[in-house]
Order: C-alpha cells, then sequence, then structure tokens
C-alpha cells in the first residue's frame, strides 16, 4: 500500500466519511513532507532547545531568545527573533522570484513574532561554477535576494556561498533573518479565544504558488524549469514593506491577538495551523478573501501561497482599527471569519467545503520509520601536489575565493546597524539603547555567523556538522561575541533511499552533538528533504545560523595590520598531534584524493570562551578564523595592499599544513603575544607564526636541516588578490 493511499484510509476513519477535494488537497498539502516532517520530526528530538534565554523555542513561526543585557531601570527585557527556511526547489525552477520569495517568508515569519527585521543571512550552493547553467542560477538567485532585501530595506550582512558538483540538478536557498523586540511586543501563532476575528491583510490572493508545499516534497524532475512553474511563488517586496511598516503599527497599539504568515499551504495552512495551536477552530467564509483573479475556486483560495499576506487573531473591537491602519498603508484587508471551539470549517459559494479538527489536520500525519545505512569512512589516497600549484588552486577556489561579487549587491547598511559588514568571519548589528529606551551603555552587538561546508559533510557527515557547528562559533568568537542562540535549516536528498537518509540522520546528530557541547541551544529552524534530481541528491547539508553577544560594536577586522606585531596559530590540535587528515579539504576537491576527517577538539567551549576575551582585548589587532582552504587562505586574506605577512611555517609536512581544515582555530595578531599564550595555557595550543612586514607580500618559509630556513612560497598581495577575485572575473 502507497503512502497516499494508507493516508487516505486514516483519513477517512479520522473523517467517518470520504473527503471533499478540498480537503483532500488540504491533506496533501499539510501532511506533505515540507510541512509535517514526516521522516524528519523523529529524529529532531536530538536538539536541545532550551536555556534561561530561550523565550520561545521550535514551533512558532520563528524563535524569540531573551538578550543577556535583560532589562534595567525596571525596563522591558530586550528580545530578538531567529528563523531560518529554504526555498531550494523554487530556485531552480525560477532562481529570481524562488529567492526572493525566500526572502519574503523567512520576514514575515518574523513579523509575525511581534518583531521588526533588522538583517538577513543567506546561505547558497550551487553545482561546479565553471557550469554554465550554475552561473545562471547563482546571478538569478543573488539579483532575488538583493532585489527584495534592498526594497524592504532589511540589510543582508552575512550568509556564505558554496559550489560542489552534486547541487548541478538542485542549488540550494537557505535565508535566514533576525528581528528585534521587547517583551510587551511578542505575539504568538496560537490562537487565544472563540469570537475573536480572522483578518487577512496584505496581497490580494491569486493563482500564483499552487500546490507549492507538496512540490517542495518531491524529487525535481528533468522537466521542472518548464512544468512546474506554476507552483513558485511572484513576490513583490514594495507591499512587503506596507506590510512590515503596517504590522508595526498594529503591534504598538496591542491590537493583534495571535498572528501567522501565509507560506506554504497558503491560507489553508496558516490559518487552521493558528487556530490548532489554540486547541480552537474557526469559520472561514472563503468568498470574503479578497481577491485579484476572476473566478477563483475554493481550493484556489485555500492553497494559493500568493506572498504579502499576513493572517490574524483580532478581537472584535479592534477589527476596524485593523482595517483603517491596512487602508493607511495600501493594503488588503478581509474579516474572513471567526475563531471557534469548534472543528475547521470553510464555506464557499453557500457550501460547506471543509469540516475538520484543525489539531488532526496539522498534527494527524504519521511519521515515516525509514530504514537507514550507516555513512561509509572514506580512504586515504592522498594526491602529489607542488606546493605553490596547491596555493594557487585553493585560494582561487570559488569556494574559498572572495564573495565580493555577491554581498557588495545587497545593501547592507540600510537600517545603520551594520558595524561589522559581508566579507569577515561573522557580521555585527547593533542594538541600541534607543531602539528600547534602555540604558545599556555601549549598547550590545549582535554577531551572525551562517553557513555550511558540502566539502565537510560529504566526506564525513556527522564530524561534517559537528565542524559546521564549531566553525561557526569561532566565527563569533573571533570577533569577540559568545554564542547564544542558533537556527538550523536541514538539507537533504531522497530520505525513502537508505543512504541519503542515514547521511541525513548523521547531519542531525553531529550538529546537536557539537550545539550541545557548546551549549548553544537550537531554538528553531527547517527541513527540506527531496533535494534529488536526475542528478543525484544532494550532499547532505545543515545550513546553521549562529548568533552571539558581546558589549559595544566594535571587533577586530581580519586584515593584517602594520603595527610592530606577532602573529599567532591558535588552537591547533594537528599540530599538537602530528596529525593531518586532509579530509573534506578544498585540496582534495581540487586534486581529487580522499581522506578521513580531521579529529575534532574535545572541549570546544573553553577555547572559544579564551578566543573571545582575547579578541576583544586592546593589545589584539587582528583576529581571522582558520577553516575553509585552512590556513593558506587565512593568510591570503589577511594580506593587504600595505601589510604582507612573513610566516614561518611550523611542520615539515607542507601541503597539510597548509590546507587540513580542522575548525575551531584562529589567526591572532597582537602587540603582547605573552597574554596570549598566557590566556590560552592549558586551553589549547598556541604557535608564532611570524609577524607583519611593509611591502605587501605573504611569504611562507619553512626550516632547513641546518637550522636556516628556506622560503617555499611568496606571493605579492596584487597576485593574491587576482586568485581571490575569480566570481568578478568570471561572471562581469
Amino acid at each position: 500500500m502507497s503512502e497516499a493511499d494508507s493516508d487516505h484510509e486514516l483519513i477517512v476513519a479520522e473523517l467517518g466519511r470520504e473527503p471533499t477535494p478540498a480537503e483532500a488537497a488540504l491533506f496533501e498539502n499539510l501532511w506533505s513532507e515540507h510541512c509535517a516532517y514526516r521522516s524528519s520530526r523523529p529524529l529532531l528530538s536530538a536538539f536541545e532547545s532550551e536555556g534561561e534565554q530561550v523565550v520561545v523555542g521550535p514551533g512558532d513561526d520563528a524563535a524569540v531568545v531573551a538578550l543577556p543585557s535583560g532589562g534595567r531601570n525596571g525596563e522591558q527585557d530586550v528580545y530578538i527573533t531567529l528563523g531560518i527556511e529554504s526555498h531550494n526547489h523554487p530556485s531552480y525552477v525560477d532562481p529570481f522570484d524562488g529567492a526572493a520569495t525566500g526572502v519574503g517568508g523567512i520576514v514575515r515569519d518574523t513579523l509575525s513574532m511581534g518583531a521588526y527585521p533588522i538583517a538577513l543571512t543567506d546561505s547558497l550552493y550551487f553545482g561546479p561554477f565553471e557550469n554554465e547553467h550554475s552561473r545562471y542560477l547563482l546571478e538569478g538567485v543573488v539579483e532575488g535576494i538583493s532585489h527584495y532585501g534592498n526594497c524592504i530595506g532589511v540589510p543582508t550582512v552575512g550568509g556564505s556561498v558554496d559550489f560542489h558538483p552534486d547541487y548541478e540538478g538542485n542549488p540550494l536557498v537557505n535565508v535566514a533573518c533576525v528581528g528585534l523586540l521587547t517583551e510587551d511586543r511578542l505575539v504568538t501563532a496560537i490562537a487565544q479565544e472563540p469570537g475573536n476575528k480572522l483578518v487577512l491583510v496584505g496581497n490580494a490572493t491569486g493563482r500564483d504558488g499552487l500546490g507549492g508545499a507538496s512540490f517542495a516534497s518531491e524529487d525535481l524532475a528533468e522537466d521542472a524549469e518548464t512544468e512546474d512553474r506554476p507552483a513558485v511563488q511572484v513576490g513583490d517586496p514594495y507591499a512587503e514593506k506596507l506590510l512590515i511598516e503596517a504590522n508595526e503599527v498594529m503591534i504598538d497599539e496591542g491590537l493583534l491577538e495571535s498572528a501567522r504568515d501565509l507560506g506554504a499551504a497558503g491560507l489553508g495552512g496558516a490559518s487552521s495551523e493558528l487556530v490548532a495551536k489554540g486547541g480552537l477552530g474557526a469559520e472561514i467564509d472563503l468568498e470574503t478573501v479578497h481577491q485579484r483573479e476572476p473566478n477563483m475556486t475554493a481550493l484556489e483560495i485555500l492553497l494559493a501561497e500568493s506572498q504579502e499576506r499576513m493572517c490574524y487573531e483580532v478581537a472584535p473591537e479592534n477589527v476596524e482599527r485593523v482595517r483603517e491602519i491596512a487602508e493607511r498603508f495600501d493594503l488588503g484587508c478581509s474579516v474572513i471569519g471567526d475563531i471557534t471551539a469548534g472543528n475547521y470549517v470553510c464555506t464557499f459559494d453557500g457550501e460547506t467545503v471543509v469540516d475538520v479538527d484543525a489539531k488532526f489536520l496539522g498534527d494527524g500525519a504519521p511519521m515515516n520509520d525509514l530504514p537507514w545505512e550507516e555513512p561509509t569512512e572514506p580512504e586515504t589516497d592522498l594526491p602529489d601536489t607542488d606546493l605553490e600549484d596547491a596555493f594557487d588552486a585553493v585560494v582561487g577556489s570559488p569556494n574559498t575565493a572572495s564573495k565580493r561579487w555577491v554581498y557588495r549587491q545587497y545593501d547592507h547598511e540600510v537600517g545603520i546597524r551594520t558595524s561589522v559588514p559581508p566579507g569577515d568571519d561573522a557580521a555585527i548589528v547593533a542594538v541600541r539603547e534607543t531602539d528600547t529606551g534602555i540604558d545599556a551603555g555601549t549598547g550590545t552587538g549582535l554577531a551572525i555567523s551562517a553557513g555550511a561546508a558540502p566539502n565537510w559533510t560529504s566526506a564525513n557527515p556527522r564530524n561534517g556538522a559537528r565542524a559546521v557547528a564549531l566553525e561557526n562559533a569561532t566565527n563569533l568568537a573571533v570577533k569577540g561575541a559568545t554564542p547564544l542562540a542558533a537556527v538550523d535549516c536541514l538539507n537533504g536528498g531522497n530520505p525513502e533511499k537508505a543512504d541519503v537518509y542515514g547521511g541525513f540522520k548523521a547531519i542531525v546528530d553531529g550538529l546537536a552533538e557539537m550545539c550541545a557541547d557548546l551549549s548553544v541551544p537550537v531554538v528553531g529552524g527547517n527541513v527540506s528533504l527531496y533535494n534529488d534530481s536526475v542528478s543525484g541528491p544532494i550532499p547532505p547539508t545543515p545550513t546553521i545560523a549562529m548568533v552571539g553577544t558581546k558589549a559595544g560594536y566594535d571587533a577586530p577586522g581580519l586584515g593584517a595590520r602594520s603595527e610592530e606585531s606577532s602573529l599567532l596559530l591558535v588552537g591547533d590540535d594537528a599540530l599538537e598531534r602530528d596529525s593531518f587528515a586532509l579530509g573534506g579539504s578544498e585540496l582534495l576537491a581540487q586534486f581529487g584524493g580522499s581522506d578521513q576527517f580531521p579529529d575534532l577538539p574535545e572541549s570546544p567551549t573553553e577555547r572559544l570562551e579564551t578566543l573571545a576575551t582575547v579578541a576583544n582585548a586592546d593589545s589584539t589587532l587582528a583576529t581571522h578564523d582558520v577553516s575553509h582552504g585552512g590556513l593558506a587562505v587565512t593568510l591570503a586574506e589577511m594580506v593587504t595592499a600595505d601589510v604582507g605577512l612573513e610566516v614561518a611555517l611550523p611542520t615539515d609536512d607542507l601541503a597539510a599544513g597548509l590546507f587540513h581544515e580542522l575548525p575551531g582555530r584562529a589567526v591572532v595578531q597582537t602587540t603582547d603575544p605573552d597574554a596570549v599564550v598566557e590566556a590560552f595555557d592549558g586551553v589549547a595550543p598556541v604557535v608564532e607564526l611570524g609577524s607583519p612586514t611593509a611591502d605587501g607580500t605573504l611569504s611562507i618559509t619553512v626550516a632547513t636541516e641546518d637550522g636556516n630556513e628556506t622560503t617555499v612560497l611568496d606571493r605579492t598581495a596584487a597576485g593574491i588578490a587576482a586568485l581571490r577575485t575569480v566570481l568578478e572575473t568570471e561572471l562581469e
């Protein structure tokens, strides 16, 4: 018996009759993998999501976390929201609209919690950069994100871009959003009281995006770019900007009892989930929904995923004021029904087309018990490479090269909060005293890092996912921030394939383990499966967006400075163990071969706390994490036109020493090296690498047997820049 057949039997048994066409369509979408997490929910209990800072955890439109400063002088506590979403299939079919509406959706998730959006990140994954189709997708996705984000006035401050052969037939677009609110502004998606009204505010409903949830729960077919185009939503960022401001006024005036944005499964999904969370029901007249196309059917009104729409629960006495605010911002507004204590009921043209228990509609889908295979460890088969060729290939790889071509298209300064912009290890945005009236001294800096590492999780899904969490936490630490919370976007292929599901299970376990080790609660997220095509499954891809806090908004940059100082390598346990595993490295991606994934540090929390303290010291001039591309890429990124680096490599194994990708390491430029060594005593190893020079050259030497030094690599800043601008060179 197929899953669809067994679902049908279960539904008929619950209803005591055959479902109507509208009910059948609702169940198909709300019981899809995309909405119900049927294959992944059994695994997600691995994540620890609680903590004293967690106000709203998984299950709502976005998570809510309290900033550690708390309320002062009797003022409100300051909260942030965190959310992350995928828009993978739509971005393959229509890269501009698919990516743009991904931004719009995660911003509305933020609005529905009562927050104002203050920052976006985007983590993007494509097939080989040299392929014309990959570049077409890259250009369309970046244009869609920049257009939507720039128009709504929310800065895109960070993210990642990766290229890997296994994304050729199925790219990934994962977008995260951070919002800001205070305790008194918090709204949830839990319906409050029978007798309240359901009010739909925003754009008119059309036929775009029909079946989007079920489309996202299937493998991409060869003809998807043409056949599945109607399932892709079309965005209007100018309407979204009006919706942001209207929502802000409604929150200010305390008009909303609960809220949910219209995303997957459209009005049917948003309204039924809202009342189900409150253990309530609704009576909705679908004909009252404001529509932009003639002769729409009940099913189309229920399931269309037209963008820029919100569903609000409003007390009867506040409905007219909500309507006035909507009209002021030139937004449509419909009172579509009532909250009830009964079933979820929808009528159309005088007939009842839906009459079901909202709880059963939302939570009744049975979970899948799928077989899985343990991922296999790769053998060690290392290529024989010339050091200079390896340096040029790794530093010039599209994966490790500058992403300036991408982020310069984003307005990262709008809102004038961005203190550390894109291009650094982590962005920092300011949460100022004036935001809340709180006397917070210099204010709080909110550090944000997001991304994954497909090379790592291809080589070893579990340990690669652990490394992804550690690397993002290190990005925060080198900017002087302490991790606060994280959300994840778990991307996998077809879970019905045992080897694919085994890899997906491994990234869940690995990510959960490292976040627990770091005491970082995973407060929400998204799952995207069936990222499979005629080209095969994607690598298991655990995108994580992690935030941390620090006092003030300043942080050391990653570019070396000209002052007399020392360059230190912190946390390289591989040197201590004399073990240079190259599994998952860009070196192997460029030259072939395979290897074990590096062993990760056993106690990362203390080293990251120490690293954050060192980063905030007045004697620290620059900090940069060591991860993708290894030490070679870190040093190349620290060289500037005016400041070079003279480095003595502390190993005879030149290729491995420069290119292994153990995360949790950093290079620190300091005027007080003794203080850094003392801080890390007993915590992590510290090795002196060298010092800055005034010639803008990266010079790497090694010790010879006779006790002298010989130069093994010499590159000018101009030469390095030429390698690192491959995206600009090839795309412009």
